[in-house]
């Protein structure tokens, strides 16, 4: 049955393999996001520019559709409250409320595994962890707020909701991640934080699309998914440093060996961040929640997304990685 979708943040890394895959079995897709997305819009996308922040523009952007993706967030680990409060809080209100006044009836919701941050190490915990606490990220802090949201929003008979936490996506393609991460070691600015042997989960850009669609179906269908959330990754966690080390070598990179202990990369982190508070420009080059998410591990259980969405990671590991190093190096020759 072809369906007509509203993908916000389409043009996105992980929003733009969810609108490909939409167009290529058929169905027609509205982008809602900031910039033009050409590339897109000659496969048949329709794209409107604009602000989820702004309700007349999210209004137009539902109008006429079956079923809402909301993939766009503001992401990061710096910036001020509102910054991160109007796009993910306010916006993805906005979207909701435009969903039921247009009778929209299914909405799946990009959120994150940092939605249940408490300072904690996490080693394979399931979905019946609460939300976080402790906060010291806005986005992780405003992802929470909106998740509840939208699964308190969540009616069989009027709006079907469910919300998925993909960790860390990465892949070729990755404007953000992985490339900053090789050019940060690049210049000797990233050390191993903590004892160096924590682990955590990955999640290659294409399973993520895929489980984007699995919990649509399940939604249309009255499936399990109905009403909840789920973590998603590769299902099976890397070594953080190490996995970090194999992948510079092939790029060709310097691995990294200097070390640094999680309580002296999280004041420095503390100090880096009262600094930038002043008014410095950009953004620090290490907060307190990038040193935590460095040293511990964060590893989650999949095994509700596999039970109630047939997830089922199709790229592996070392095939995502292939991938994306051949990627990597294509667009560094172009550069």
């Amino acid at each position: 049955m072809q369906m007509n979708y509203l993908v916000t943040g389409g043009g996105g890394f992980l929003g733009g393999r969810i609108v490909r895959r939409l167009l290529e079995r058929g169905d027609s897709v509205v982008i809602l996001g900031r910039k033009p997305q050409p590339e897109l819009q000659a496969l048949g996308a329709e794209v409107i520019q604009g602000s989820m922040v702004d309700g007349g523009i999210v209004e137009n952007a539902v109008r006429g559709c079956d079923a809402v993706f909301h993939v766009a967030a503001k992401a990061g680990v710096w910036g001020n409250w509102k910054s991160f409060y109007e796009p993910n809080v306010l916006g993805t209100e906005n979207v909701l409320n435009a969903c039921k006044r247009n009778g929209i009836r299914y909405f799946v919701y990009t959120s994150t595994p940092s939605v249940v941050y408490n300072g904690e190490p996490f080693e394979g915990e399931d979905e019946n962890l609460s939300y976080g606490k402790n906060w010291i990220c806005h986005y992780a802090h405003t992802k929470a707020i909106a998740e509840k949201k939208v699964l308190e929003t969540h009616d069989m008979e009027d709006l079907r909701t469910c919300a998925l936490r993909p960790h860390l996506i990465w892949g070729a393609g990755d404007p953000h991640l992985l490339p900053r991460v090789i050019e940060t070691a690049g210049k000797g600015r990233l050390p191993i934080v903590g004892n160096g042997e924590n682990r955590v989960d990955i999640t290659h850009v294409d399973n993520a699309a895929d489980a984007h669609l699995l919990a649509m179906e399940s939604l249309v269908s009255g499936g399990a998914a109905c009403g909840k959330a789920y973590f998603l990754s590769q299902g099976e966690p890397v070594q953080l440093w190490p996995w970090i080390n194999a992948l510079l070598e092939r790029v060709g990179v310097e691995p990294i060996r200097k070390r640094v202990s999680l309580k002296k990369a999280f004041c420095a982190g503390a100090f880096l961040e009262g600094l930038w508070k002043l008014g410095l420009p950009g953004e620090p080059p290490l907060t307190r929640f990038a040193s935590v998410e460095l040293a511990k591990s964060h590893w989650f259980n999949i095994s509700a997304a596999r039970r109630d969405l047939g997830y089922d990671p199709k790229v592996s590991n070392e095939q995502g990685l292939e991938e994306f190093i051949a990627w990597y190096q294509e667009k560094k020759h172009e550069h």
